[in-house]
């Protein structure tokens, strides 16, 4: 993307070399187990792709969609259920697939909310953490990168419905 408002903060090689590590990192950790990957959208669903391909056990895939930016660069706090699972997840080993997490107060709601279904465990695997911008403590198992305070798109992240396509992560230069 050429657009001089977008600036590279995690490169595609980067991105590939780091979903990897974490796919092997599940791997080791759910071997002999068959978890199933709930992915939040719409924003993980590339993450969420190319983090199953990198997973070498068994695994079962379902979404649950929630709301709380609509087409905002900032959360508006009040988190909505927009799509539920399809899965019985009760009894099961969950790992819960964000692409971003900043506040911690959407994660919040859905771990509380699958909790309620009585899963056997339930991990949370972020591809970004947006540390310093948390309000409520979330327990991140598997992390991917770390990122500052700045807003960021691509890699299916987007602003209003756009950018999504961006095969890299990019921070918006708002001057």
């Amino acid at each position: 993307m050429a657009d001089k408002n977008f600036r590279v903060l995690i490169s595609q090689r980067r991105l590939e070399a780091r979903i990897g590590q974490l796919g092997r990192e599940i791997s080791r950790d759910y071997r002999g187990r068959k978890p199933v990957l709930v992915g939040v959208l719409r924003g993980a669903f590339v993450f969420l792709a190319d983090l199953l391909r990198n997973i070498t056990v068994p695994a079962e895939v379902d979404f649950i969609s929630v709301g709380s930016y609509g087409d905002a660069k900032v959360s508006s706090g009040v988190v909505r259920l927009l799509q539920d699972l399809n899965t019985n997840i009760r009894g099961r080993h969950v790992i819960l697939v964000e692409d971003i997490v900043d506040t911690g107060v959407t994660l919040s709601y859905l771990t509380h909310n699958l909790r309620t279904r009585r899963p056997r465990s339930l991990e949370i695997c972020t591809l970004l953490d947006k540390h310093e911008k948390r309000k409520v403590h979330v327990p991140l198992k598997y992390v991917g990168f770390r990122i500052p305070d700045k807003f960021v798109v691509g890699y299916g992240l987007d602003y209003a419905q756009q950018h999504r396509n961006i095969p890299y992560i990019s921070w918006v230069r708002e001057d």
